[in-house]
């Protein structure tokens, strides 16, 4: 846990969340079972186990784990993430001239390495065969980065996906709140679309908006995982639309179960399993919603941005043991 932050620790009841007995708890099992088995502590591991057995799902989680509300002082928000598809080719042409990038080695080693700027106009990349693909939309990718995973599609049809490898080891600025910094946007109005044209709309300006981040993320190629699954994320399994979140590790257990209270327009009250990461997710009280791939994922996860809270699942002892003795 971040030694800096307040953290507070509150253990909950289940008769206290918010929409709990509506919930599909078998759903939720069945993503919990498919990255349990990689949970090494032997809390998790037995729970593991036990999950195989196929109990009764809402059973198994008010049987075996308490809800634990963590709070680091910070407002809590939830954003959406999806698989993009881009338009590509495994050729450069005057159509795909925007290459996707493997992972140098000394960018693993140097940190931070070069920023995004040098990676994109400098020569450090040219000549070495680190291109996985080409494709024909910068602003595309730069979303594919941040979105961290994502699915090209060949002439032809065939799909080739693309899994997050390594940063350069630079923090991800916003460019969203650069337009608002700037006056262009007010902050209801900012969203990954109006980013997108403003991008295409005025190119010059747009690629020095891009620059404004100087993260940068590299792939790997991850076309063994079936068309028909979800991308990889951070526990190297496939996620599952609406039941997978990004959450930040120094706080949540990878694997953990999270129950979400998401307010707003369109209120979500669900039991997820805490299976990816992201360079924008820090804090005890921010996720991440998984919504799945293509054009209408993407527009569904980019109007997400709403308050609310959530509670990690944790396994009874371990959630007790999170208290300060006073409390228990």
């Amino acid at each position: 846990m971040p030694a800096t932050a307040e953290i507070r620790y509150t253990v909950m009841d289940f008769g206290t969340l918010d929409g709990w007995a509506d919930d599909d708890h078998a759903a939720a099992l069945t993503v919990f079972r498919n990255t349990c088995r990689d949970m090494k502590s032997p809390d998790w591991s037995s729970l593991c186990r036990l999950a195989a057995d196929d109990p009764n799902p809402r059973a198994f989680f008010e049987l075996f784990f308490r809800p634990v509300m963590i709070e680091d002082g910070q407002d809590a928000l939830f954003t959406g993430y999806f698989e993009p598809e881009l338009e590509g080719s495994l050729r450069r042409s005057a159509r795909y001239r925007y290459p996707v990038y493997a992972m140098p080695p000394e960018a693993r080693v140097s940190r931070p390495w070069l920023t995004r700027r040098e990676i994109l106009t400098g020569d450090a990349m040219v000549g070495r065969g680190l291109e996985i693909a080409w494709v024909d939309d910068p602003v595309e990718l730069f979303f594919l980065q941040i979105q961290g995973s994502g699915r090209i599609r060949l002439p032809g049809g065939r799909m080739i996906r693309v899994g997050y490898s390594g940063s350069n080891g630079h923090e991800y600025r916003s460019v969203g709140a650069e337009l608002i910094r700037r006056g262009t946007y007010e902050p209801h109005q900012v969203s990954a679309e109006v980013i997108k044209n403003w991008v295409r709309r005025n190119p010059t300006l747009g690629q020095e908006l891009l620059y404004h981040s100087p993260s940068y993320v590299f792939f790997r190629e991850v076309s063994e995982v079936p068309s028909d699954r979800g991308p990889l994320g951070a526990m190297n399994r496939s996620i599952t639309t609406m039941r997978s979140i990004a959450v930040d590790p120094a706080f949540v257990p990878l694997g953990a179960p999270v129950w979400v209270e998401k307010d707003g327009e369109n209120p979500l009250r669900r039991l997820m399993i805490a299976q990816d990461t992201g360079s924008a997710i820090k804090g005890s009280q921010r996720a991440d919603v998984f919504f799945g791939t293509g054009d209408k994922a993407g527009r569904e996860a980019g109007r997400l941005r709403d308050p609310g809270r959530m509670m990690v699942l944790m396994p009874i002892q371990r959630a007790y043991a999170l208290l300060p003795e006073s409390a228990i």
